[in-house]
């Protein structure tokens, strides 16, 4: 049986719960109410319909997550289209789950601790509204399917780097539950391999820092370069993903 649980419904008493994992931590928002449910193993959370991108998310092993997100899939929980958040899948195990039509492979990577100093990180300053044209300029050019955009209400604040009265790199703190979130970082191509992702990064963690004992951000396995960046900024520990997208 599929338990939602009154008890697990307050913030910290689910935290508690899942030993203050990183991600769920991240996941909740720390103003806004969710839902809960467990199963076996597994434990999952349901946010407010107008929720933008994901609007849930289940922990545990593939295996019990699965079941649940299957049950919870059934009961009409997920609505067709929304995206859920699941642990690691093989290929194999997703073909299985009838109510997933597309799916995207992703690492939740984060630390307790800020970077080490960066060459030209000083140079990282917090954007304001004024800077939203630039900002839109840069990211139609540099990261064009980024989701983090000055319209973006998800957006806490935005960081970038200017060479001269030119923007050339930017990120947006994404952040929602009590986890410092990085998010849609991107250099001008025109100024890449002069390290100033590693000093937005890095200026960024320090910034937030501030203000949370956790940083994270997101990454695709596939971005070998940002990967090996992220890691030797110290975001080593590892949070593998699989969203799904909900028939």
């Amino acid at each position: 049986m599929v338990i939602a649980d009154a008890a697990l419904a307050e913030r910290q008493a689910l935290l508690n719960a899942v030993d203050q994992h990183p991600f769920v931590r991240h996941s909740l928002p720390t103003q806004e109410p969710f839902r809960v449910w467990r199963r076996n193993g597994a434990v999952g959370w349901r946010l407010p319909a107008a929720t933008l991108g994901p609007v849930g998310g289940i922990i545990g092993p593939p295996a019990e997550a699965l079941d649940l997100f299957g049950r919870l899939t059934a009961e009409g929980v997920f609505e067709p289209g929304r995206w859920v958040h699941l642990p690691r899948l093989a290929p194999e195990a997703l073909a299985a789950v009838p109510g997933v039509t597309d799916h995207e492979d992703w690492d939740f990577l984060w630390t307790a601790t800020p970077p080490p100093p960066q060459l030209g990180e000083e140079r990282v300053v917090r954007l304001s509204e004024a800077d939203r044209p630039e900002l839109t300029a840069l990211i139609d050019e540099s990261y064009p399917t980024s989701t983090a955009r000055p319209d973006n209400p998800q957006v806490v604040d935005w960081y970038g780097i200017r060479e001269g009265d030119r923007l050339i790199a930017c990120g947006a703190d994404r952040t929602r539950g009590d986890v410092g979130f990085l998010a849609g970082l991107t250099v001008d191509p025109a100024f890449r391999g002069r390290g100033l992702g590693a000093a937005l990064t890095a200026g960024m963690s320090r910034a937030l820092a501030a203000r949370h004992d956790l940083l994270a951000l997101g990454v695709y396995p596939a971005n070998v370069g940002a990967l090996r960046l992220y890691r030797r900024l110290g975001y080593t520990a590892v949070v593998p993903l699989t969203s799904v997208r909900c028939a």
